[in-house]
């Protein structure tokens, strides 16, 4: 299994992060500070690290500097800071790409997909899910029903991927939200219900059932 070092100092975030891996796929390690982080990649086997930039003890530039005197893991920074003098010092110190927060948990798993693969890494998990007359192509983030491609967009493609993953499970709005929106996510729940309304029409198949009052899930059995 693929396992990520997590660098993050605000524990809710750290923890949404950690989450959110690990219901993909990945084995995740902590570390809240710079400090922590060099001791645990030290001590561990990582494929990747996820890094904050602005970290207590020592900042995400100078731990990514001391893991490349030693390492070529692929490093993917969190930055709050969009500018172009911070990546090109981020490239210069050897991260190997960026994302802006706040980002989407479907667009940070990509990124992350996206790095590893660049890598050379061994996927974390299947590059095809099958359900019924659906498949879903992990890796390139495409979907196709009875062999025509369905037009998704990301959340639509991970909405979907959560969904199918676990057939007969049930996602509250509050859960999907958890996990496909994340910190960034600012305004009314029902979002979770326009998406399902789009997935259904351009399904135009009954895939997905709502449980009323509670949320919604893959229906369980073959049609």
């Amino acid at each position: 299994m693929t396992r990520i070092l997590v660098v993050e100092d605000e524990p809710d975030i750290q923890e949404l992060l950690c989450a959110y891996l690990r219901e993909s796929g990945y084995e995740v390690e902590q570390a809240l500070d710079g400090v922590e982080a060099l001791d645990k990649f030290r001590r561990g086997r990582f494929e990747l690290v996820l890094l904050d930039l602005l970290l207590p003890k020592i900042n995400g530039f100078g731990v990514c500097e001391l893991i490349r005197r030693e390492s070529d893991v692929p490093i993917l920074m969190l930055t709050a800071v969009d500018g172009e003098s911070e990546a090109l010092r981020g490239y210069g110190a050897g991260v190997d790409d960026y994302i802006t927060k706040p980002f989407s948990m479907p667009v940070l798993l990509q990124k992350i997909r996206a790095v590893l693969r660049r890598s050379g890494q061994i996927p974390p998990e299947r590059s095809l899910l099958h359900y019924r007359d659906l498949t879903l192509d992990l890796d390139g983030m495409e979907a196709s029903l009875d062999g025509r491609s369905l037009e998704l967009t990301a959340r639509e493609f991970e909405l979907l991927r959560t969904l199918i993953s676990s057939p007969g499970r049930v996602y509250t709005r509050e859960m999907l939200l958890s996990k496909l929106w994340g910190y960034d996510f600012y305004g009314d729940e029902r979002v979770v219900d326009s998406h399902i309304k789009n997935l259904r029409r351009k399904l135009e198949r009954d895939y997905i059932e709502t449980v009323r009052g509670v949320g919604y899930r893959a229906a369980k059995e073959a049609l």
